[in-house]
């Protein structure tokens, strides 16, 4: 009879045991890191005096308008030469294209009104009247519409893209109730615009130039940014204190939210992925799975000031204005929330690229 101590059939059945372990291992694949899903892959060296606010990109995907306070640059991607310069403005802010009449139009600040150009000349056709702080400006296919929202008027006016220059007159003007941000529109009827001091979304009947309702958008304080998702219905909400808000279109319903970096200004949806560019540098990137599940994807590091941008809805490619810049002044009672001026002759453009990883399973 073979009989074997405890204490060497435990020794035994240890060292079997550690065996099987490091054979499993070894078959095992390794772990996978999360993918990179974007990168940077390159900088178009702009270059020109001034700051920055929203860019925007032509349907062909080959020219960037971009505004740059008193002028507003076009520039060809991916080469990034400048291609005209549309001078003469007093603070530009967003870029709308209507290829349909030839036309795009911009917002002036300072000025109150909509500069009139032609979009095969870039050469200036004429303004309309808007109101103070005209700031962010899209086209409304649904009405047939540019539709420019003035922050501190709290108004949201609409101009016909064929509006008679020698007047110069929009086609309807509402009172929005509060400070209007960024908006996006369904191409259905509807116009959905952040309020940004009431922490809501207010929702606009654009065939009736009326508010329809009115979304908090709780966690979220001071909505700024603004994408929609047409086929889903949600709305991907870039709120200030670094938060990204998802809210359901059809009955404003918060069913998603998720942490991003600091200074959001732009969010933008492409084949199912949400981003948010923000100041600190950063484009955080949510996958969107299904209407109401969503997981961080990835976040990319840009550089500081990269805070707004524009997605090509052929290539996915994320094109990010930026510039070197130099330190906040300090703060006064004149100046209570000094910026960051940019630094001449270093203004760029980021160019972020999808890897393989980026295409649907």
């Amino acid at each position: 009879m073979l009989i074997i101590r405890k204490d060497a059939l435990a020794r035994r059945l240890i060292l079997a045991a550690v065996v099987a372990i490091s054979i499993a291992r070894s078959c095992a694949p390794a772990f996978a890191a999360p993918a990179e899903i974007y990168k940077v892959t390159s900088s178009l060296p702009v270059g020109g005096e001034g700051g920055w606010d929203y860019v925007t990109l032509n349907s062909a995907g080959t020219l960037l308008y971009i505004t740059r306070a008193t002028h507003t640059m076009i520039v060809s991607v991916p080469g990034g030469k400048p291609v005209a310069d549309i001078a003469h403005l007093l603070q530009a802010h967003g870029v709308a294209l209507v290829p349909t009449a030839g036309r795009g139009f911009i917002s002036d600040g300072k000025d109150g009104s909509v500069t009139v150009f032609d979009l095969t000349t870039g050469s200036v056709l004429g303004k309309v009247a808007a109101a103070p702080d005209a700031d962010a400006i899209i086209y409304d296919s649904a009405s047939n519409r540019v539709i420019v929202f003035c922050g501190d008027a709290h108004r949201m006016i609409a101009i016909a893209p064929d509006v008679d220059l020698s007047r110069g007159v929009p086609a309807a003007s509402i009172d929005l109730g509060g400070s209007p941000e960024y908006a996006v529109a369904d191409g259905r009827g509807k116009v959905f615009v952040n309020i940004a001091d009431h922490d809501e979304v207010a929702v606009v009947d654009s065939h009736l130039m009326k508010v329809v309702a009115r979304w908090r958008v709780d966690p979220g304080k001071r909505p700024t940014a603004l994408a929609i998702d047409r086929a889903t219905h949600r709305l991907f909400i870039g709120c200030r204190n670094r938060i990204l808000v998802i809210l359901d279109a059809g009955n404003g319903k918060v069913v998603a939210t998720f942490p991003i970096g600091g200074g959001v200004d732009a969010t933008a949806f492409y084949n199912r992925l949400i981003f948010a560019s923000c100041f600190d540098g950063t484009l955080t990137i949510v996958r969107e799975v299904a209407p109401d599940e969503f997981d961080i994807a990835q976040t990319v590091a840009t550089a500081p000031g990269a805070r707004t941008m524009v997605v090509d809805s052929h290539t996915g490619t994320v094109y990010m204005p930026t510039a070197d810049l130099s330190p906040a002044p300090p703060v006064t009672v004149g100046n209570p929330h000094p910026r960051a001026r940019p630094i001449p002759g270093t203004f760029r453009i980021l160019v972020v690229t999808a890897t393989a990883a980026a295409r649907p399973q």
